[in-house]
């Protein structure tokens, strides 16, 4: 009974917290629109590690756009036809040097197509990004109002599966951090970031050694946003949801793999807050699920429920199809805190043929360097 009461506290005071951030969700940002102003020729730089299969939507959505003067691809050591593919298509391909020890792949290519620029402002985007016309000049124009931007786009997902999946891992950035486009900016140390779409001023990113500082990380985008926050960088997270789709996975599996190990931020998070925001996802998401599941709910957690519900609506917004996907998420929340729980206990140094020490101290190949039946869909590390 003691156990239970302590648990019931516990419940209640994660649920303040979540509603607390969720409440900023009334007064957020607006959404990043095209600039009403001409703007000056931007470098758009794509990392690129075996990315054939899907880098064409992307290149031509960028090389088609008239804000965008050039646009390089950093071909990292691809073993399928990456770099002539983009060759073809009219970017500009940059062969990525040998990775440097305690480096990890996309910093070291992103580092690489920086100094390659030249244009003053950079716009980084993953192979798998889908930019609609409009949005590189909307990044330069948020520029002027920020030192880094980074900005969040709509899904797609090709399934009921892979949609309920998905928004059950999306909900719980939201239950953690909040919406994005917070009006009040959070502390650097709970900074968030998407490095699926980034832009900067390339000589100030050189003069920070941004990319470098954030070499050894797995998850690059959020330790190179805190990083620089710390430095007292404004970096904005906006929503650019008209302006940009991103096809992140092919299947429910996929999503479980490769978004599912990276979302703890364990590479970024100390000990204390990374439990403090476990211990959120299981008291306000899993926790209710269950119980509803076994016919047991307490009253808290009908309202912790019905505010999931309310979360999922506002989420529909985040995918270029909602569906069914979408309702069925909260079912799936217990095995997100499953997923989140595990890799933060067991986090995950191996991407693309290459295995990253723990340290940092290099990176070395995967069984002879073979390529994986089925390359992951989130970009080059």
């Amino acid at each position: 009974m003691r156990f239970s009461r302590l648990v019931t506290a516990a419940q209640a005071g994660a649920a303040a917290v979540v509603w607390t951030r969720l409440a900023q969700g009334r007064d957020r940002l607006p959404a990043l629109v095209p600039a009403a102003r001409p703007v000056k020729p931007v470098s758009v730089v794509v990392p690129a590690r075996d990315e054939e299969a899907r880098l064409g939507p992307c290149l031509r959505a960028v090389l088609a756009d008239p804000a965008v003067g050039e646009v390089i691809v950093v071909d990292d050591e691809s073993r399928d036809g990456t770099a002539r593919l983009a060759a073809g298509l009219g970017a500009r391909v940059v062969r990525g040097a040998p990775l440097p020890p305690g480096w990890v792949g996309k910093q070291w290519a992103l580092h690489q197509g920086a100094e390659a620029a030249a244009h003053e402002v950079v716009v980084a985007l993953d192979a798998d990004a889908r930019p609609r016309a409009g949005l590189v000049s909307a990044l330069v124009a948020a520029l002027d109002e920020y030192d880094l931007v980074t900005a969040a786009p709509r899904f797609v997902c090709d399934g009921a599966a892979e949609q309920a999946l998905h928004a059950a891992f999306l909900a719980t950035l939201v239950y953690r951090f909040g919406p994005v486009g917070p009006r009040v900016p959070p502390p650097p140390h709970r900074v968030l970031a998407n490095g699926q779409c980034v832009a900067f001023h390339r000589d100030r990113m050189a003069a920070a050694g941004g990319f470098e500082r954030v070499r050894k990380h797995m998850t690059d985008d959020v330790a190179l946003a805190r990083t620089l926050a710390a430095d007292g960088w404004k970096v904005g997270f906006l929503d650019a949801g008209g302006l940009l789709e991103v096809d992140m996975h092919a299947s429910a599996g996929e999503v479980w793999r490769e978004w599912g190990r990276s979302l703890p931020l364990r590479d970024v998070t100390g000990a204390g807050p990374l439990a403090a925001d476990l211990a959120v996802v299981w008291l306000t998401c899993a926790l209710p699920a269950a119980r509803l599941a076994l016919g047991r709910p307490t009253r808290l957690d009908l309202v912790l429920l019905g505010t999931r519900l309310l979360l999922t609506g506002a989420l529909r917004g985040s995918y270029t199809r909602p569906g069914t996907g979408m309702w069925l998420s909260p079912l799936l929340d217990p095995a997100a805190a499953v997923r989140l729980t595990w890799t933060a206990l067991r986090p995950v140094r191996t991407w693309r043929g290459r295995v990253y020490p723990a340290s940092g101290e290099g990176a070395a190949r995967v069984s002879g360097g073979e390529m994986p039946a089925r390359p992951a869909r989130t970009g080059a590390r």
